[in-house]
């Protein structure tokens, strides 16, 4: 299913989606294809979004297109609380 249809089958909501197809230009990953899961609540974005397995995405409707920025050399490293 296009990026567009899902946006009118789910309007202005968070999707969780299975990504079947996507092409790389530049630093983006810009999706084809997807399989829509369900739709997640607001509040539950960010956590699900962070759970969503490989191949999943948390994403917005609201967005004309479904773009991943893809960042080759990430320079932040993230410390656990219980780390020194």
């Amino acid at each position: 299913m296009k990026w567009q249809e899902v946006r009118e089958l789910f309007p202005d909501q968070f999707v969780l989606v299975s990504i079947l197809q996507y092409h790389e230009e530049d630093n983006k990953k810009i999706v084809d294809e997807v399989a829509p899961i369900r739709t997640v609540l607001a509040e539950d974005a960010n956590k699900e979004f962070f759970q969503a397995g490989e191949g999943n995405l948390v994403y917005h409707t609201a967005n004309p297109d479904c773009i991943i920025h893809l960042r080759k050399d990430p320079l932040m490293r993230v410390r656990r609380l219980n780390e020194n």
